[in-house]
């Protein structure tokens, strides 16, 4: 397993519990809006900061999505 994916599970595992959401409503919202991709391509950035950095940076992420 590559250290992107185990990274992106432990964003999908982390969003889950701190929202207490389903493993699919995190994945129906992922997808939605492309979360996986931006997680990627800010990989180096995310893996070094807080999970607690992480949950909110995705929430902003959403909302600016949403929004567009």
């Amino acid at each position: 397993m590559s250290k992107t994916l185990k990274f992106k599970t432990y964003c999908i595992e982390a969003y889950k519990q701190a929202k207490g959401l389903t493993g699919k409503e995190v994945q129906a919202l992922f997808q939605k809006y492309n979360v996986l991709d931006y997680i990627s391509e800010f990989y180096e950035l995310l893996h070094s900061t807080s999970e607690s950095y992480i949950i909110d940076d995705i929430d902003i992420y959403i909302k600016a999505r949403q929004s567009a």
